[in-house]
């Protein structure tokens, strides 16, 4: 019976360990659990002083600010944040993350907070400038981002070879050690780590087309999350206060 009564237990613990998204404090008041991105400049990264900072980050800030919640942010990784909406162990995401059909079977969608277009960065000095130039090159784009599928579609139209790697460090050390010739990003990422990091390398392509970028949640639940971005994101453009974050981290020098 003792062992029955353990396991029981266990299942109980183990259950409560799954969904474990927001809590409430003494007061009953509820703080939501945000995941996050842990590198994705502008948007999302640790400063010299180890603090959180970026477009993202300002923004949910300030929105939560203007509609009266709290939150705190789980910083765990792009494809680890999606993982933890799904799974109910964080109540939402904001993560430089694009709006797609295939993400919206499993997402709800805030209002768009970024309009962002792909790039092409070569090594500086490169003499390619257009997609026709990447014909029988190797270029290189990071697992999970809209460079990544953009590439690949690319690809099969102008006949290059694209390998996708984890972290946008290993991204950059391929193109400017020549293993590819090119790597493909969002363009105020990639603007940013040259402008900002002194990554050498220069952008001499820009999509036409943009991917929106958005707050998620879980499809069908913490409706109440949403609703609350997205008022706070329309006040915020209206004060002003949007404009000033975005051009504190994305402003082209």
């Amino acid at each position: 019976m003792k062992k029955v009564l353990a396991l029981s237990l266990a299942v109980i613990m183990g259950l409560g360990l799954v969904a474990c998204g927001s809590k409430k404090d003494d007061d009953g008041e509820k703080t939501y659990k945000i995941a996050s991105d842990t590198t994705f400049a502008p948007f999302e990264f640790e400063n010299e002083d180890g603090d959180r900072v970026g477009i993202d980050m300002e923004l949910l800030e300030a929105i939560a600010k203007e509609e009266g919640f709290k939150y705190e942010v789980d910083a765990v990784g792009f494809e680890a944040a999606m993982t933890s909406v799904e799974s109910g162990q964080s109540d939402g995401m904001i993560a430089g993350m694009s709006v797609n059909e295939e993400r919206k079977k499993k997402y709800d969608f805030s209002d768009s907070y970024y309009t962002s277009k792909v790039c092409f960065a070569v090594e500086k000095g490169s003499k390619i400038k257009t997609l026709k130039d990447l014909k029988g090159e190797h270029v290189i784009a990071k697992v999970g981002t809209v460079g990544a599928t953009y590439a690949e579609k690319m690809a099969k139209e102008y006949d290059f070879e694209v390998k996708q790697v984890k972290s946008s460090a290993m991204m950059y050390q391929e193109v400017t050690s020549g293993n590819a010739v090119a790597c493909f990003e969002d363009y105020p990422v990639m603007n940013y780590e040259i402008t900002q990091k002194g990554q050498k390398l220069q952008v001499p392509f820009i999509s036409d087309a943009g991917s929106e970028y958005a707050f998620a949640v879980k499809k069908g639940e913490n409706s109440e999350l949403l609703e609350m971005f997205n008022s706070g994101l329309k006040k915020i453009k209206e004060n002003g206060e949007y404009q000033k974050i975005v051009d504190k981290y994305a402003k082209e020098k």
